[in-house]
């Protein structure tokens, strides 16, 4: 039987909630795009694309894009202690009626994140907990970082960020364009000053994207064995935990 509380068996202050999403879901809301193109590059016999041609093709990749499987690497520097965490596991993502999102991470330790409509739950196996949260009205917030350069209308990126194009870089052998997107909103700027995408001119969806926070510390993001528009079922999106499994509600 699941055991659900809340923390410290009485209402948690928004405030401290807030503050305890944002540190348990940085990975996720500073993250979560993905990287394909893994057809070797083309030779290049015309001049690299200017904006408006990139984005209309990063338009056109979004609307055809349904599921997403691959592995990730999320790599954390904290430039003040010159720290780095290196995270890895795999990303489930599947556009349908809703958005679904799993993703889970095997190193360096076991970790499960999954999204589906308002809710959000963190799965903890060392401690047998799972954090539940109540996305409601913060789900758009949460989409903008998770799918952030697939999956959603480059109206929508145009709608929340200053857009340029940086240049053109050979990453791994994939050829991308790089572009820099400054948040319009002030509360975002407040979590991340700005963030660059590596979008690959082979599929137009991001191969790398790096997020800038206040202070300088920054997180890098890197798919590979990308699958794209694979059947996925309702499994692999459902946090594998024990029925003994402690719930917390944090908001």
């Amino acid at each position: 039987m699941e055991e659900r509380r809340t923390i410290g068996g009485r209402r948690s202050n928004p405030l401290f909630a807030q503050r305890h999403m944002w540190a348990g879901l940085t990975a996720l809301l500073i993250s979560a795009a993905a990287a394909w193109g893994q057809s070797p590059p083309q030779k290049r016999d015309k001049l690299t694309p200017d904006l408006t041609e990139i984005l209309s093709h990063m338009n056109k990749a979004a609307e055809n894009l349904r599921t997403i499987s691959a592995n990730l690497e999320y790599t954390k520097v904290t430039v003040l202690v010159d720290d780095k965490l290196v995270q890895s596991g795999q990303l489930f993502y599947r556009k349908s009626k809703g958005t679904d999102i799993l993703i889970d991470f095997k190193k360096p330790e076991a970790k499960t994140i999954a999204f589906r409509k308002n809710r959000g739950e963190i799965y903890n196996p060392k401690i047998n907990q799972i954090d539940e949260y109540n996305l409601e009205g913060r789900r758009g917030l949460v989409e903008q970082f998770l799918l952030l350069g697939f999956g959603t209308e480059t109206e929508r990126i145009k709608k929340d960020y200053d857009l340029r194009f940086l240049k053109e870089e050979d990453l791994q052998g994939d050829i991308t364009v790089v572009l820099d997107l400054t948040p319009l909103s002030e509360t975002t700027r407040a979590q991340l000053t700005h963030i660059q995408l590596w979008v690959s001119e082979e599929s137009w969806l991001p191969v790398q994207q790096k997020f800038f926070q206040p202070g300088g510390d920054y997180l890098l993001a890197r798919y590979t064995n990308v699958k794209v528009n694979r059947p996925l079922s309702n499994a692999a999106f459902i946090i594998r935990a024990p029925k003994d499994v402690k719930r917390v509600s944090v908001n």
